[in-house]
């Protein structure tokens, strides 16, 4: 079993802020930017304070994966924005929402943005978070209005408003987290009773060991909004939980899906799950242990990365009919 390219998500418009068009701010006024008063200015509260920002945003920059797919699904498109520590560009699956990655000035990574390429964008805003970078932001709002989500991962549906609100898209971000849940609900139903099916989720990164993820994950979260259940070793508020090579047998359930970060963890994927232990599990045997694309399941932890996975879970679904 394989989970192919669905698009049902994106390509319905449910993630591209009911309608919106992903143009956004990198290319002119937007109709948001068209309907708002000019010198309107909005106080927003975030999770390290307060920031002031003028109007719409025109030239927005993204400093996480998370903030990258919001903003996305919001209908603007960043004037710059991080890769990840172990790629050589933006996420792939972005192209599968119509966003055009040579649009998109790189700023460095989410471990070290570059404040100088940053600062050269000439930004209206600055998108980013509490785990990744609290200790550079004073350096950022001296750039410019910098907005803190609250850490990242399974707190994704609550940055959504307040990244709305930065935006000046208070409405869609409401319309998309509707749709969101609308949509978590009907794929959970293609597989009856969802609650009955333990769903394992395994990743590697190659660092020797095994990644778990827990319910205190962004994947965790959007297993929970369709209602499927975890495996006991998997039903905790971490974001994932560690086992060694001879202790991968704890990564069984009814529905396994797994996913490799980074040219370490492919490599450390493919010894891993051509080993015994690996080829022992009743998942793997029975054709249910399905491999996925790490951007669409771990890195995009935002409305379109969600719909996405929903969009893989209903294939696999279907399939299993």
């Amino acid at each position: 079993m394989a989970v192919g390219r669905a698009r049902r998500w994106v390509a319905g418009g449910l993630a591209l802020a009911a309608g919106l068009a992903l143009a956004g701010c990198g290319g002119g006024e937007t109709d948001a930017a068209q309907d708002a008063p000019a010198a309107e200015t909005r106080t927003v509260v975030h999770a390290l304070g307060e920031a002031e920002v003028d109007g719409v945003p025109e030239r927005v920059v993204v400093l996480d994966t998370g903030e990258l797919d919001t903003v996305l699904a919001l209908g603007v498109t960043p004037v710059g924005a991080v890769r990840t520590d172990v790629s050589s560009g933006l996420p792939g699956y972005l192209e599968e929402g119509g966003a055009d990655p040579a649009e998109i000035a790189e700023v460095g990574t989410i471990g070290e943005p570059d404040l100088e390429a940053i600062a050269a964008l000439d930004p209206d805003l600055i998108l980013s978070n509490t785990a990744r970078h609290t200790e550079l932001y004073d350096q950022l709002t001296a750039i410019a209005p910098t907005v803190m989500g609250e850490g990242v991962g399974e707190t994704w549906k609550q940055n959504v408003p307040v990244y709305a609100e930065a935006l000046g898209r208070q409405n869609e971000g409401e319309e998309l987290l509707t749709a969101y849940r609308e949509r978590a609900a009907e794929v959970g139903a293609l597989f009856g009773d969802p609650g009955a099916l333990e769903v394992s989720i395994v990743r590697f990164v190659g660092t020797g060991s095994a990644r778990l993820y827990g319910e205190g994950s962004f994947i965790g979260t959007v297993l929970a909004d369709a209602g499927l259940a975890r495996p006991e070793v998997q039903r905790t508020a971490e974001t994932f939980v560690e086992v060694g090579p001879e202790e991968i047998t704890q990564a069984e359930g009814d529905l396994l899906f797994y996913a490799a970060y980074g040219a370490e963890g492919e490599t450390e994927l493919a010894e891993l799950t051509s080993g015994g232990l690996w080829q022992s599990l009743p998942a793997v045997q029975r054709g249910d242990a399905v491999p996925v694309e790490d951007d669409r399941w771990f890195l995009a932890i935002g409305p379109l990365g969600a719909g996405l996975v929903l969009d893989d879970l209903a294939e696999v679904a279907e399939q299993r009919v």
